[in-house]
């Protein structure tokens, strides 16, 4: 609990720091309301819907309500998907008044010593240190290639810790080694004849734990005639940090990108997870009150792509022959990707130029998996929630193949696939490894 003192404190900060002209955007119109998952699966509880959240966060800064535990849990059940943004019609920027609000409370809440730990460890010593980060996977490595993951698996260890971590433990991908984690080259060439070079964000757990996926990703971009750099003093996004409170951790990160990438001479920077590029793509909003960062920060921005987004403007598709055998695949949207970095078109162009593949649009392909970063291990209920109902519309798509552009929803949806039991016919794949994959059909019959 805490004194009267304290919840002054916190709300002299509401007043302070919340963007007053956002909060009054919002026109109340309820556009938003069929956009929002946990306002569907709340049973349409207004509380838990953008309208819902900016009204309480207005009404904090207005000091007619108090900052208490209500209005905390509201806004940690937000997935901050952005799926609100699109559709409003005012252009309310909900995700930055999230993200203010969320970092306000965490800067005056007295978190628990266990939580001390855990937060002070993954957010500051951990996620940050690309090395720590490697030795980190590596151990998971270790556990999956020495026997022991088969051990602690028939011994029924995994009965121990919570269903959702346990299942988790099921769909994660096979570790790359730690000499093959620390071999990332700097630079690479185009294979065709050049027709631009581009910077590579390679990211922390995409360059360890989906290193394969990193490594399909720059074959793709070198296939497409990219001549690629890619800087080793680069850092993690700050995407966990930005959407957990640690706002100031996630300036030092963005600054560190900003001067690893802004003196390379390249045309693009280009990224492969939809949650890492929609935090860099915001590092303009995030440094806009540093006059030292800020016109930095724009030009970075303004450099960002996705690598769909790439591929499709350099007529990759068109180009070069991409086959599967014949399947039927559906696409499931990285809600950053589409939301905040506006790429939606790009996936399902090149999706659809694949030989023998039957492409089935899934219903509400845009809402949210229920990843949302760590959203699925600390909101477990609710996310679970929002997967049965994204399964069910898998289903009715006939995929046998879903597409994903983002490591969280792809264990998301690996983790839907083994829920319901269908793991021995329905595969999840990012767009990268299948596309590459399609280039190689030909070459391995």
């Amino acid at each position: 609990m805490t004194t009267l003192q304290e919840q002054q404190e916190l709300q002299e900060q509401f007043k302070v720091r919340m963007n007053e002209d956002e909060l009054l955007n919002c026109m109340r119109c309820g556009f938003c309301l069929p956009s929002c998952p946990t306002y569907i699966e709340s049973g349409q509880k207004e509380s838990h819907s953008p309208r819902g959240r900016i009204a309480l966060m207005k009404a904090v800064t207005d000091g007619l309500i108090e900052p208490d535990e209500d209005v905390e849990r509201t806004l940690e059940l937000c997935l901050g998907c952005r799926a609100c943004e699109p559709v409003c019609p005012s252009g309310v920027k909900y995700g930055h008044l999230l993200e203010e609000a969320r970092d306000i409370i965490a800067q005056h809440k007295k978190h628990s010593l266990p939580t001390r730990v855990v937060r002070k460890f993954v957010f500051k010593d951990l996620f940050p240190h690309q090395n720590r980060m490697r030795l980190a996977v590596g151990l998971l490595g270790l556990y999956q290639r020495t026997g022991l993951q088969k051990i602690v698996r028939k011994s029924g260890m995994l009965k121990l810790i919570p269903n959702n971590l346990s299942a988790m433990e099921k769909v994660l991908p096979t570790v790359p080694s730690m000499k093959q984690m620390k071999s990332r080259p700097d630079y690479l060439p185009a294979m065709q004849s050049k027709i631009s070079r581009v910077a590579f964000f390679s990211g922390c757990l995409m360059d360890t734990m989906f290193l394969e996926t990193n490594n399909a990703t720059m074959k793709l971009l070198q296939l497409a005639g990219c001549e690629i750099v890619i800087p080793n003093d680069q850092a993690c996004c700050g995407a966990l940090h930005g959407h957990s409170g640690e706002k100031d951790i996630a300036k030092e990160m963005a600054k560190k990108n900003i001067a690893a990438f802004e003196n390379l001479e390249v045309d693009y920077i280009i990224t492969n997870a939809g949650g890492c590029g929609g935090f860099l793509i915001d590092y303009d909003h995030l440094l806009k009150d540093d006059p030292m960062w800020k016109d930095r920060a724009l030009s970075f921005k303004n450099k960002l792509k996705d690598i769909s987004q790439i591929l499709v403007e350099v007529d990759f598709h068109k180009k070069v022959k991409l086959k599967l055998p014949t399947q039927i695949i559906t696409y499931q949207d990285s809600c950053h990707l589409r939301n905040v970095m506006k790429t939606a078109s790009a996936p399902r162009i090149l999706l659809q130029s694949i030989e023998n593949i039957i492409y089935h649009e899934m219903k509400d392909a845009d809402r949210c998996c229920g990843s949302a970063g760590i959203y699925n291990i600390v909101e477990s209920e609710m996310s679970m929630q929002i997967l049965d109902y994204k399964m069910e519309q898998v289903k009715h798509s006939q995929a046998t193949t879903i597409v994903t552009a983002n490591p969280g929803c792809l264990l998301q949806m690996k983790l839907g696939v083994e829920r319901e039991q269908q793991a021995h016919r329905t595969e999840v794949v990012h767009i990268v490894d299948l596309l590459l994959q399609a280039t190689q059909y030909d070459t391995q019959q």
